[in-house]
């Protein structure tokens, strides 16, 4: 068992509440354990499915003559640049798609496009005036997922008013041509509205667009939820039940180890403290002139610091004593000087002196006469044999 004076004179002073703390803890600590065990933790994860609109116009235009590149009748899509000659009218196609990416199916709702020209007068970069002209306004049906609407735009009759305007402001601003698109659509998960513009670009030999129209927009929905059940985490588990069998188990050493006697525990922390100025010995009973009993035994420690003499413990007197110039400074727990003379004896619990004394009590008492001490010199001259009491304690 640990010998610790510290944990000792703890457990003599909280030895009960430190037990039922433990025996508390280690027993909470089990209930969790099995509780962690037998109901496994439940989560709900919400599900999502995801709606895709999705706008591009296509463009188009119809060669009217025949020329060195194509022939009349062909018909250019999606061209990065159309001759204005060749084919001075563009078809421009807004297409919308509706479809459920989560399993690939098209999407049924109402859908709304608008195609604009806009001229754009321009100082500094700031606008300070604007004319519009509508190419497309029209609501499709929707068929499989998919809204498409047409439109043409006479392209020379466009440059010509931009020249115009470009001569009407002459050193006033620019002139800049832009085709604009807003698509508005509700389906019966979402609603939402698309906007995108780009330059279009018209010299006197050709026209095209700056950049693509198109535009996208995914819409998350929910879709229900997933509850998932798994086992608790394996630490958590294993800490909780290495914490209750440590309590149980330390609640077990403490109620061992415990009673204990908190002053004698009190006493071997101050011994274990003051070692370096305790040494053992044997104190005769006649040492010193004068016998000055204190208190504690730091008072005697503090009696060997001042005087720079040592402690000596006497265990068979159970005595801490400091001599000085004949006087002995010193502390017991059975009392006085001549109190710790004899060893303490437990004579309790001994059955053969018990035995002995049943023998010796049922013996008859003998009288004066029958024990015949005339005539024995036993009992003479009790001072005979012992020259001081010195004499008298060895042979005790």
């Amino acid at each position: 068992m640990i010998d610790n004076p510290r944990l000792d004179l703890l457990l003599a002073e909280y030895g009960r509440p430190i037990t039922i703390a433990l025996v508390v803890i280690g027993a909470l600590a089990l209930l969790a354990t099995g509780w962690a065990v037998a109901s496994p933790s439940t989560s709900t994860t919400p599900q999502y499915g995801e709606e895709r609109v999705s706008t591009e116009v296509q463009t188009s235009a119809v060669v009217v003559q025949n020329g060195s590149l194509w022939n009349e009748g062909d018909r250019l899509e999606n061209s990065q640049v159309y001759m204005l000659n060749a084919s001075p009218e563009l078809t421009v196609e807004p297409e919308t798609r509706l479809v459920d990416e989560t399993d690939g199916t098209p999407v049924d709702g109402e859908v709304s496009h608008e195609l604009l020209l806009r001229f754009d007068a321009t100082r500094d970069g700031q606008s300070f005036w604007n004319e519009t002209h509508t190419i497309i306004a029209d609501s499709p049906s929707v068929d499989d997922g998919v809204a498409t609407s047409a439109g043409t735009i006479d392209v020379e009759s466009y440059r010509e008013r931009q020249r115009h305007l470009e001569r009407e402001l002459s050193g006033v601003g620019s002139i800049d041509l832009e085709l604009a698109l807003r698509v508005e659509y509700e389906t019966e998960r979402s609603t939402g509205t698309q906007r995108e513009s780009t330059t279009f670009q018209v010299t006197n030999d050709a026209y095209w667009l700056e950049e693509s129209l198109s535009a996208s927009d995914p819409n998350s929905y929910r879709t229900g939820t997933v509850e998932t059940t798994e086992s608790r985490n394996p630490a958590t588990i294993a800490g909780l039940s290495l914490l209750g069998t440590l309590s149980l188990a330390g609640a077990a050493f403490v109620s061992r180890r415990a009673p204990v006697d908190e002053e004698a525990a009190r006493r071997a922390v101050h011994e274990q403290r003051y070692a370096e100025w305790i040494s053992r010995g044997s104190i005769p009973m006649w040492i010193g002139d004068y016998h000055v009993s204190l208190d504690t035994l730091e008072d005697v420690v503090d009696v060997a610091i001042d005087t720079n003499e040592r402690v000596v413990n006497d265990k068979q007197r159970g005595l801490f004593a400091v001599v000085n110039d004949g006087v002995v400074y010193y502390y017991s727990e059975r009392g006085l000087w001549e109190e710790t003379a004899w060893p303490e004896m437990n004579l309790g619990d001994q059955p053969e002196q018990a035995e002995q004394s049943e023998i010796v009590d049922a013996q008859p008492m003998l009288s004066p006469d029958d024990m015949e001490l005339e005539g024995s010199d036993e009992f003479e001259a009790p001072d005979e044999g012992f020259d001081n009491d010195e004499d008298v304690w060895r042979q005790l």
